[in-house]
């Protein structure tokens, strides 16, 4: 066990301190041995960091003093993190106990993986699946694979997909190093979309490993309007910044016709709150778009795959 690669768990975080017990707890049960955590705390106001200090000691704690989002915590607690493996966990989850001995096992027998995936499940439904990973649909939407179904085995004989949910995913330190980190300028949600895109363009294969099972407590910590903004920004953000070009030309019909589908549905429910919010969120996206195409030179630079290649990642919509 000691001959396996140093694990850093980073757990992105602000003002949750009733999740952490359950969170901690199975991270202390893991049967991997070379496993640090660190607790990325965004200035929560909170008991978070007291409570942390004085029931688990064995945490480090990385005191950020503001919210840097999802995307910043994570970046920065990378800096400090001393391992080969990097795997950003919710918060609000519970992994089984050899979790991290999965996954780490899965990045040593597959060397062409960037990430290794793992399989979420609902914390109240324990027989049903959250994400089985990500796919990412010819419409430009991403698909949380098998989301809603009873876990009968039916992905788990799955060896390479698009990516992983950013919940519960082990990445390469190598390979963050060449692609880059977590794009802070999205903060929150599709940055796991935005990491799988460009390791795949760079060539990193994303293993999933079915074993790796963890229990999530969906939308303990997000959801509403914070989610519904984010993710209708951020959608046109990463088709933006990672879409290949010839990908847009040949799908370019359902791409704009989803995104003008979610617009309908959410004039529809103009007195929500939530519908207002993703549509304030598409037309940021918009708004956003000349400094967005500007990043896609630094994705395409890394190109290392062919187009026939990323072509066999899209699932028909």
């Amino acid at each position: 066990m000691n001959n396996l690669p140093f694990f850093s768990v980073i757990i992105p975080h602000f003002n949750g301190v009733r999740h952490l017990a359950t969170c901690f707890k199975a991270l202390r049960a893991q049967t991997y041995a070379n496993l640090e955590i660190i607790l990325a705390d965004n200035g929560s106001t909170d008991e978070s960091v007291a409570f942390t200090r004085q029931n688990f000691p064995e945490v480090k704690i990385i005191e950020l003093g503001q919210n840097f989002g999802l995307t910043g915590a994570i970046n920065r607690a990378i800096e400090q993190a001393k391992g080969e493996i990097i795997a950003p966990l919710n918060n609000d989850t519970e992994a089984t106990p050899p979790w991290a001995e999965c996954l780490a096992t899965a990045l040593l027998t597959h060397q062409e993986a960037g990430m290794a995936v793992s399989k979420l499940m609902l914390f109240d439904r324990r027989d049903t699946i959250h994400s089985a990973g990500d796919g990412f649909g010819t419409n430009g939407l991403p698909i949380n694979r098998g989301v809603w179904q009873k876990d009968n085995g039916q992905f788990d004989h799955d060896r390479y997909i698009f990516g992983g949910c950013g919940g519960a995913v082990a990445y390469r330190r190598k390979m963050l190093d060449d692609i880059g980190r977590f794009d802070e300028d999205l903060f929150m949600y599709l940055e796991d979309v935005d990491l799988n895109w460009r390791a795949q363009i760079a060539g990193y294969r994303a293993v999933f490993v079915p074993q790796a099972v963890v229990y999530h407590q969906l939308s303990a910590t997000g959801g509403g309007v914070i989610a519904s903004y984010y993710t209708g920004r951020n959608t046109i953000f990463v088709l933006a910044k990672d879409l290949p070009g010839w990908i847009f030309r040949r799908h370019w019909l359902e791409i704009v016709g989803a995104q003008l589908k979610i617009t309908g549905e959410a004039l529809r429910a103009w007195r929500g709150t939530a519908a207002r919010a993703r549509l304030w969120g598409q037309l940021a996206g918009l708004w956003g778009l000349p400094q967005w195409l500007r990043k896609r030179h630094q994705v395409f630079q890394k190109r290392r795959v062919e187009d026939t290649y990323l072509e066999s990642l899209l699932v028909r919509s």
